[in-house]
């Protein structure tokens, strides 16, 4: 079956780094667009960043560019988020999404991983 598995979340100072990884299982990765999307309580899911089938194209978040840099390996069928000078605001759990159209619309994307949380402190 289709699984999306994040890790590398955890605690960290604020100006720190965080690299999230997203494996993933039981569809033809490399036909897929790759995104990061993240949710802070009480607010909705949000566009963090996004890269296409070849790896070739990213987009990214205003809020996160120049900070945030993602990226995939379609021999390891896994997607990289490389996170630094990390901001309080930048706490949420963090969610990787397959979408077979590259696409900033969370709604577009068919499978979702459980998310890992990512908590930048003061």
């Amino acid at each position: 079956q289709v699984q999306l598995v994040e890790s590398g979340g955890g605690l960290v100072q604020a100006g720190g780094s965080l690299r999230l990884s997203c494996a993933a299982s039981g569809f033809t990765f490399s036909a897929y667009a790759m995104g990061w999307f993240r949710q802070a309580p009480g607010k909705e899911r949000e566009f963090v960043a996004r890269i296409t089938q070849s790896g070739g194209l990213t987009n990214y978040a205003d809020s996160v560019q120049g900070r945030f840099t993602i990226s995939r390996d379609n021999a390891k069928n896994t997607v990289y988020l490389q996170m630094t000078s990390l901001k309080p605001e930048d706490t949420a759990v963090y969610y990787c999404a397959a979408a077979i159209m590259n696409t900033d619309d969370y709604k577009l994307y068919s499978y979702w991983g459980q998310g890992t949380q990512v908590t930048v402190s003061s």
